[in-house]
């Protein structure tokens, strides 16, 4: 089994650098069962050291000069050779149990798609009502990986 972790960003430099030590350290959760990952940057246009950053701490670099999102995880995606796709955004740190969670629900075939709950590190103004709000939604409409009612199951490749 293989991971492809894509990671979208438009000038991150300020945090891809964390972003990707920490999602290399999450990856632990797909070693420790034998699988493989990589993990792949979409540079979608940068202006500033993202994509020198990025190449520094080992990730593959592919370049979209189109600025849209969907862009640069479709190009990410392209470059993918992993079994699975995992978007991370270049501004968040997944943890290892996150990543474990996640296999455990590729595991159980019940899954082809999903997403996260949401957690910040410092909630400020307005995100302290609707993060915690948007976690109860997403979890009551089955968004997030692993919700009861996940029944669509396949890789991402046959």
């Amino acid at each position: 089994m293989k991971i492809s972790i894509i990671v979208p960003a438009f000038n991150e430099e300020k945090f891809i650098a964390r972003s990707l030590r920490k999602i290399k350290a999450a990856t632990d959760a797909f070693s420790s069962l034998g699988w493989q990952s990589e993990i792949i940057v979409c540079d979608n246009n940068s202006t500033d050291r993202t994509a020198e950053k990025a190449r520094a701490a080992d990730a593959t670099v592919v370049f979209e000069a189109m600025n849209q999102i969907s862009r640069a995880r479709n190009k990410g995606a392209s470059a993918a050779t992993g079994d699975w796709l995992v978007f991370v955004d270049a501004d968040s740190y997944p943890s290892r149990e996150l990543f474990a969670d996640l296999a455990l629900v590729i595991r159980s075939g019940r899954c082809l798609g999903g997403g996260a709950v949401v957690k910040m590190d410092r909630a400020v103004g307005w995100t302290r009502l609707f993060i915690p709000l948007w976690n109860v939604i997403s979890r009551l409409k089955c968004w997030a990986a692993g919700s009861p009612g996940s029944t669509t199951t396949g890789p991402r490749r046959s």
